[in-house]
Order: structure tokens, then C-alpha cells, then sequence
């Protein structure tokens, strides 16, 4: 299949220009990915052995330091990827601000949040657009990626925090909002018209990711130590609750897809991100340098995972596919995938 899809993706070079792939080739190339990274991405686990040094084996897979300890505050939280691979997260040196890392690991000021703000979840929207969980001034701010201005998208008393967001395909926002003094939470939608409660009895509500396809909506439980998956119907209203998994010790953070469909997630406390397969199941458990996780993120091509640790004020960094087992055809294909996707 992988290799008939790559003949027929072959783009003929005309007089005129260059002759379009039509979708039918396009679903082949996608296919053609997803069974790439299936294959070199390890599911092994592993304990690092104790080191001084910038990094360590887990199983087949390298955690190494991306960013130096102390660059971020304990507060280190929110990672997102842009389109060119650059990393963002909130917390640079101080409170209240955004940093961002660019391709080498170098990290720099971003932005300074307004007076009062504190930043948590981040997410990019597919104009390079920022949203910002403030969980201070109870607030989803908004940067514009070109000019840096930063305004209040959407605004609530009502809402404990918000933590963590997610954007679904169509631009709906999703935001959990743990009450951490009594173990509860509340899931919301957001417009540009405000929040929208769509659950109020929830554990303390934390991580949380919608589907590649928009139908699905993740959300973790710290405190309470479960992911629950529900189904969103056409009104963006959040039906059939289901336990997705459920952990026996250690409190759990920030959740994310991989383009297989696998979730990972931050086990805060443990020092691991835990891989999920599609049904629930855990299937890998990658060992950390530092022990509080707090939330992760990928590369546009997914062979690297960036996770936020609040103990070390830093960001590591997980290489998930063996490079240096590919082939180089196969690495071309992987540095296409950004856009494939």
C-alpha cells in the first residue's frame, strides 16, 4: 500500500507547472504516514538510569533537556507548537508572561501578559493566532501572532479559572476549569459571544483535547485520576460520557492526540507521560528527568514530544521516531507530514 501510494503521489512535471494531487492520492499519502509512524514509534518502557548528564535512555526512546532548568518559573505550564516548530509556553523567567523557544532550544520573551493575567493552557489557532487560558483575571486572551496585541476574546465570573484549552477543527474552543478547593470542575464552551457552560459536575478538570475529526472530546480528572472521552453532536453539546481510562496512583495533567490517535498524558508526581491507545489502553510509559509533568506538545511532524515540567522550570523533550532507522526516503516523508496533515 505504502509503496503504491508513493507512485501514484508523484507529481508530473509539466510545461505549464505542476500537475495537482487529487484527493484520492491525498488520502493514500495520509495513510502512508500514519502507518510510518505507527512503525517507528516504540512502545517499549523503561526507568532512566540515574545521570548528571543532559539526558537519558527510556527503553529505545532519548528524554533530554530542551530548554535549560530555571528558564521558566515552577509555574512552567500550556506548551504549544507553531507552524515553523517554534514551542510556546507560559511562565518565562516570571509570572505572567509567554516565552517562546525557537528550533535550536533558544528560548526568549515573547509577550507580558496585562497586569493581573496569568496564563495556562495555550492554543494556536490555523492563522498562527494565540488563545490563552488566564486563570487569574478569568479570561481567554487573545494574541495576534503578527503585532502581539493581546485582547480579552471572552470574559466570566462564573468561571473558577479557566486551566486548559483545546480547538476543535471548526475554531470552537473548549476550556476545563478545575475548583481545586473541593475537587470539582466544569467543562466550557467559547465564543466569541462568551462561555457557554456545557458540564458542572465534573472532578477537577484538567487536561483536555477534541479529536482530530471534532467529534470526540477528552478530559482528565487531577484529582480523581480519570480520563473520560464524550461524543460531540452537531450543536457542540458534549453526549455520552464514557470512562476512557483510569489510573491507580499519581495525579494526572495536561492530555494530548498523536496523529496515530494515541493519548498522552502528563502523570504529575510519577515523572512519566503515559501513551493510550484509541481504546483506552496503555500501552507505553515514558520515564521523565523531572517528576512534576505539567503539559506537552508536538512537533508539526510529530516525531518529537516537548512536556513542561514545573519541579526543573524547563521543557524536555522526547524523540519518538528512531531517526537513525529510517530510511531516507522515509525521513523526507517525515519532514512533509506538517502539511500532509
Amino acid at each position: 500500500l505504502c509503496k503504491g501510494a508513493q507512485q501514484r503521489l508523484c507529481v508530473k512535471q509539466q510545461e505549464t507547472g505542476c500537475q495537482i494531487i487529487d484527493s484520492l492520492h491525498l488520502y493514500y499519502m495520509r495513510i502512508h504516514f500514519i502507518l510510518l509512524l505507527a512503525i517507528s514509534l516504540c512502545t517499549g518502557c523503561g526507568v532512566p538510569s540515574e545521570t548528571d548528564s543532559a539526558s537519558a535512555k527510556t527503553g529505545e526512546l532519548e528524554v533530554s533537556d530542551y530548554t535549560a532548568p530555571g528558564t521558566f518559573t515552577d509555574g512552567i505550564e500550556g506548551p504549544a507548537t507553531d507552524a515553523e516548530g517554534n514551542i510556546y509556553a507560559v511562565n518565562y523567567k516570571k509570572q505572567g508572561t509567554i516565552g517562546k523557544v525557537n528550533v535550536k532550544g533558544e528560548a526568549s520573551l515573547f509577550v507580558t501578559l496585562p497586569e493581573g493575567s496569568t496564563g495556562n493552557g495555550i492554543r494556536i489557532d490555523k492563522k498562527g493566532n494565540f488563545y490563552v487560558a488566564d486563570y487569574t483575571g478569568h479570561n481567554i486572551l487573545y494574541i495576534d501572532k503578527t503585532t502581539k496585541d493581546i485582547s480579552v476574546f471572552a470574559h466570566s465570573d462564573a468561571v473558577h479559572q479557566p486551566n486548559d484549552l483545546t480547538l476543535a477543527p471548526d475554531g470552537t474552543l473548549y476550556a476545563s476549569d478545575p475548583n481545586w478547593a473541593d475537587s470539582t470542575g466544569q467543562l466550557w464552551k467559547v465564543t466569541a459571544a462568551g462561555f457557554e457552560l456545557l458540564k458542572s459536575d465534573m472532578g477537577t478538570t484538567n487536561g483536555i483535547e477534541v479529536g482530530r475529526d471534532g467529534k470526540k472530546l477528552y478530559v482528565s480528572e487531577s484529582v480523581q485520576r480519570k480520563i473520560w472521552v464524550f461524543d460531540i453532536e452537531s450543536h457542540r453539546e458534549l453526549i455520552n460520557k464514557q470512562l476512557f481510562h483510569e489510573f491507580p496512583d499519581f495525579a494526572i495533567d495536561g492530555i494530548r492526540l498523536n496523529v496515530d490517535g494515541n493519548l498522552y498524558v502528563t502523570r504529575h508526581g510519577k515523572g512519566t507521560v503515559a501513551v493510550l491507545s484509541p481504546k483506552g489502553e496503555l500501552i507505553n510509559e515514558i520515564f521523565l528527568k523531572g517528576k512534576k509533568p505539567t503539559n506537552l506538545t508536538f512537533s508539526p511532524n510529530y516525531s518529537r514530544c516537548y512536556v513542561t515540567l514545573a519541579d526543573r522550570g524547563c521543557i524536555e523533550v522526547i524523540d519518538l521516531v528512531l531517526v537513525d532507522e529510517l530510511t531516507e526516503e522515509e525521513k523526507e516523508l517525515l519532514e512533509l507530514l506538517p502539511a500532509v496533515l
